[in-house]
């Protein structure tokens, strides 16, 4: 087949904008988090607060409309109030881990950033994500905002998810974060402020709607269970829990999104293989 020179590349692989977009931000969160570090962990708990918010949302959705409506229902309506949450987050500008696992994955790659310094974002994220949902509880628990009904579900959430087997954690956690971090990819490629706040929507709704583990999210559910009932909260199921999805939304955002996008996407390797196709 003769090789046309002068084939866009760019269409082919698809994505090398949203590469340029990503490597951008990156920089961006270097210099806060390095220059502004108490408005960097402020940014990831007001990410934090925001989960715990919607997770008090959607666990109201479930209990007032269980009698109602069929489970499946329930579920699907409580999913789609779940997915306000990362339309919140984005456009507020506030630092959630699990598409941070995407971006510094990809600074990463392009040897933008060390591993350490990646390192010591994701702490510092999960840190802020964590007492967002703290801070949104301590508030919440004295007021009567979470009826009993609403606590006693929180407590069943993390008996589900803190019993469940590492295997079933990690897996489920890699495809939650692979539809949330899909989504972010789409979106940032769209111009139309209505598109990108569906197409983040139906990503984190299917992830919702499917059970699957957010290492966030989760904290939320175990935080405000453990407000509201301390002693029947077992502490080492809850960190087996956090620890597996943790690794898990890495592999699902970082490195089947973030990894998959930036090797694609990487000009290196794709003028390497336009001059070895010349050659044969």
């Amino acid at each position: 087949m003769k090789f046309n020179p002068n084939v866009q590349w760019d269409k082919i692989f698809y994505g090398r904008k949203l590469m340029d977009q990503i490597i951008t931000t990156i920089e961006t969160k270097n210099i806060l988090s390095g220059v502004y570090l108490k408005r960097y962990l402020f940014r990831a708990m007001m990410a934090g607060f925001i989960i715990a918010n919607i997770v008090m949302f959607s666990t109201r959705i479930r209990t007032d409309f269980a009698d109602a409506f069929p489970p499946g229902t329930v579920n699907l309506l409580a999913s789609f109030c779940f997915s306000f949450a990362l339309v919140l987050i984005l456009f507020t500008n506030s630092e959630l881990l699990t598409s941070n696992f995407m971006y510094f994955t990809v600074g990463l790659y392009y040897k933008k950033i060390k591993p350490m310094y990646a390192s010591r974002i994701f702490l510092l994220c999960f840190t802020g994500n964590v007492l967002g949902a703290i801070v949104l509880f301590m508030l919440v628990r004295q007021s009567s905002i979470v009826n009993p009904e609403m606590a006693d579900l929180l407590l069943k959430m993390t008996s589900v998810k803190s019993n469940s087997g590492a295997l079933d954690i990690f897996i489920k956690a890699i495809f939650a974060n692979f539809f949330i971090n899909i989504s972010v990819v789409i979106a940032m490629q769209l111009d139309d402020i209505l598109a990108r706040m569906f197409v983040m929507m139906f990503g984190v709704m299917i992830f919702a709607f499917m059970g699957y583990e957010h290492v966030i999210a989760n904290a939320a559910i175990f935080i405000g269970a453990f407000f509201y009932h301390p002693e029947s909260v077992n502490l080492l199921l809850v960190l087996k829990n956090l620890f597996f999805s943790f690794w898990g939304n890495y592999v699902g955002g970082g490195l089947i999104i973030g990894l998959f996008y930036a090797y694609l996407n990487d000009h290196t390797h794709i003028e390497e293989d336009k001059a070895n196709y010349i050659e044969e």
